[in-house]
């Protein structure tokens, strides 16, 4: 197979790409995906979608926030190292800032603003743009019924509680055996062989520590050993936050820990900028800057080392296959992903319209996510006031 090849472009175009995706990506990795998708593969060609799901492929192994290492990915196709460093840097920017005025509100006042009526609207929004991105990455994952059966034993060990990881890479080389031949290995036995290997993470439970003045390289480190070592989606990071900041360091009261995934949740772009939010309750603003750049500097290595291998996976055939099936993998996470997060938005009727008139808007009139976002949260503050 020949390798992807993509047309180059200017620093500028990447930069505003991604810093207009910074301001408007609200929903997690799922949705985060789907507008870049969106973005970069259907609007503006950058890549093909093959090589956008071997990217998703590739990066759902490696620890660091999945999204934004996708925006570096796409940067470096498009730009280069300059490209890297643009994508990455602007996706972040946007939310690192909002979450640390957030922080430095908190701090003055003790608590959060309303924000309530706009993630009315703007979680239905964002589902409807994860569903469009899914229809596309399906239809060019599925390429045969040998899928099928990779996809089904993938989603269903994460319901069973799997992890995201394990569930991939064992749906990846189950799927590789299966797809080159090994017909007796089933691809649905990666549902059974995921959860005999999965050893989930407990944080050690100790008792909490006296708070006291933390030290800056002290805070950088600490948020550069989760970005080094975390996986999965922002959720695994509360774990990690919760059993390091609140009960090992007692550098946080669980109260703070809440409302800093809560400030996570309701700003755009990386969830991981909840870092920025407790770096500034921590140290301040010099406690903002180290926690975000701690947190995001592994995502630049990890990606710089990556990208330039992924292409040349495609040459060989057993490789070919296993991204093949880490790629329907991935796809299925996203769908599991968008199930739950369907269930936790759809809960009035007011969320089930703006859903659907999202939806109109995404397949037949083909809007771009930014303005299904802009709408939702427009619609959703608008039927608080009915």
């Amino acid at each position: 197979m020949t390798e992807q090849k993509t047309e180059k472009g200017s620093v500028g175009e990447i930069a505003r790409l991604f810093f207009k995706l910074g301001l408007i990506a609200f929903g997690g990795p799922a949705a985060h995906i789907a507008m870049m998708e969106d973005e970069v593969v259907e609007r503006r060609g950058w890549l093909s979608r093959q090589h956008f799901l071997d990217l998703i492929g590739a990066t759902n192994l490696i620890p660091g926030p999945n999204s934004t290492e996708m925006t570096m990915h796409v940067g470096y196709e498009r730009g280069g190292w300059p490209g890297m460093l643009a994508a990455g840097g602007c996706f972040i920017f946007p939310a690192a800032v909002m979450t640390g005025t957030l922080g430095w509100l908190y701090v003055r006042y003790g608590t959060l603003p309303e924000v309530e009526p706009f993630l009315l609207g703007i979680k239905p929004a964002v589902l409807a743009v994860i569903i469009g991105a899914l229809w596309r990455l399906g239809k060019k994952a599925l390429k045969s019924w040998l899928l099928v059966p990779i996809g089904t034993g993938v989603a269903a060990s994460l319901v069973l509680g799997v992890g995201e990881v394990v569930a991939l890479v064992v749906g990846g080389v189950v799927g590789m055996l299966w797809l080159v031949g090994y017909d007796r290995l089933r691809g649905g036995a990666a549902a059974l062989l995921a959860p005999l290997l999965y050893v989930p993470f407990a944080p050690k439970l100790v008792q909490a520590a006296t708070a006291q003045e933390i030290p800056l390289w002290k805070l950088f480190l600490f948020f550069l050993k989760v970005g080094a070592v975390l996986y999965g989606s922002g959720y695994v990071l509360i774990a990690f936050l919760e059993g390091d900041l609140v009960q090992n360091y007692g550098w946080l009261t669980q109260q703070q820990l809440l409302d800093a995934i809560a400030i996570g949740q309701f700003t755009p772009g990386p969830v991981l900028t909840t870092a920025t939010f407790i770096g500034y309750v921590l140290a301040g603003l010099p406690g903002a800057i180290v926690a975000t750049v701690g947190i995001f500097l592994p995502s630049f290595v990890f990606v710089a080392i990556l990208n330039p291998i992924v292409p040349k996976l495609r040459n060989s055939p057993w490789t070919a296959a296993f991204l093949d099936a880490v790629n329907v993998s991935a796809v299925a996470l996203m769908l599991v992903v968008s199930l739950e997060l369907g269930a936790a938005t759809l809960v009035s009727w007011e969320t089930w319209v703006i859903f659907f008139l999202s939806l109109i808007g995404a397949f037949t009139f083909n809007l771009n996510a930014a303005y299904l976002v802009l709408g939702g949260a427009a619609l959703g503050w608008l039927l608080q006031l009915i």
